[in-house]
């Protein structure tokens, strides 16, 4: 039996996408998506708990990230769980999981996002096989660093 692999979620943009590119001159972006959970404690109490996911994007999913998203923005993300690992500067083995998006859905206006309306209309996006992540790509290996965390 094929194991199930599967992660989808709503939240909103922690930080501006940041797209880069592969030796090879594959387009990849790179951003993380805050979702909360909020319950009532046993006082009564209202509790919430931000959840903060790394997400990676390829090819033209990764552009069009980079073009149409921006910090503070709602999306769904649909894709898989991938863990990274390499060595830092001192020898230590670190690791990093993170969402390998195969789809992205704006779910909310520019305007209602609070962003000016520019001539750029959002455009539908439909993931294709070759949209998807290569493992013949090589992603840099450099350590996710308190820059990079948006809080």
């Amino acid at each position: 039996m094929r194991g199930l692999n599967k992660v989808m979620l709503i939240g909103r943009l922690g930080r501006d996408p940041e797209l880069r590119y592969t030796a090879g001159g594959q387009p990849y972006v790179r951003f993380s998506v805050a979702t909360d959970d909020s319950w009532t404690d046993r006082n009564g109490e209202r509790q919430t708990r931000t959840e903060w996911h790394n997400i990676v994007g390829w090819r033209k999913l990764a552009e069009i990230c980079n073009q149409y998203l921006s910090k503070g923005r709602l999306v769904y993300i649909e894709g898989r769980l991938q863990t990274r690992q390499w060595e830092d500067q001192s020898g230590n083995k670190r690791y990093s999981t993170e969402i390998v998006m195969n789809d992205m859905q704006m779910l909310e206006s520019r305007t209602a996002a609070g962003e000016p309306s520019g001539s750029h209309p959002e455009p539908p996006y439909e993931s294709t096989p070759g949209d998807s992540y290569n493992e013949d790509i090589q992603v840099s290996d450099e350590p996710i660093t308190d820059e990079d965390v948006p809080f």
